[in-house]
């Protein structure tokens, strides 16, 4: 496979797991209209700093570890609790009338996590972002290098680009909403969002937990 290939597949394999709904979209949603545009780049940022290093340890042969059992339902069970607590938060300033649509940027800079650490640990907080990597992930980088250094790089370029793509256009609709959204709207969306989070946590966890039993 040529280097073009290797980046067109990649980055096309790479968007259609990006546009499934998941708890980095959800988050993308929900700190854009805390952040505004930013938030968008700056979570796939940290999602892209995770996924670096990721790659750098599958190829030094991790692979084998991220496919045990175990490590599943570890990653399950942990994640599980952390979107569960995420969510709660969203939920309850929601509710309690904490955030507002009309930020400053003092106070959108204030508001709950930093993106790129957030990108970092929601998406350690998906057990099937990592079977993903030990799976389908682990097959690309075996053929990219086959090219050598300059076909890993094509297919991480690849992929980064269609989550920095799908995830800014995201930001981009979400941010360009708000000036025709009211303050109702705008805590309804930061609700369902919380619930989501909620509800996806639970699922991991029940299941990282029943692998224990």
């Amino acid at each position: 496979m040529e280097l073009g290939a290797i980046f067109t597949t990649a980055f096309l394999v790479g968007f259609s797991g990006a546009m499934m709904p998941g708890p980095l979209l959800t988050v993308t949603i929900g700190e854009t209209t805390r952040r505004g545009f930013i938030a968008g780049p700056l979570l796939v940022l940290g999602h892209a700093v995770l996924e670096i290093l990721l790659v750098t340890l599958l190829v030094l042969g991790l692979a084998s570890y991220l496919a045990a059992d175990w490590i599943h339902a570890v990653i399950a069970l942990v994640g599980g609790i952390f979107l569960i607590y995420l969510g709660w938060t969203m939920y309850r300033d929601a509710v309690k009338g904490k955030i507002s649509l009309q930020l400053d940027k003092e106070t959108a800079g204030s508001a709950g996590m930093h993106p790129v650490l957030a990108g970092i640990l929601i998406s350690l907080s998906n057990p099937y972002w990592s079977l993903w990597w030990a799976t389908v992930g682990l097959a690309y980088i075996t053929t990219s290098m086959a090219l050598g250094t300059a076909g890993l790089a094509a297919f991480l370029s690849g992929h980064l680009l269609a989550d920095l793509v799908w995830y800014g256009a995201v930001s981009a609709a979400v941010d360009g909403g708000r000036r025709f959204m009211n303050q109702s709207v705008y805590r309804g969306i930061i609700i369902t969002c919380g619930l989501f989070l909620i509800g996806l946590g639970g699922y991991f966890a029940y299941h990282g937990f029943n692998k224990f039993l």
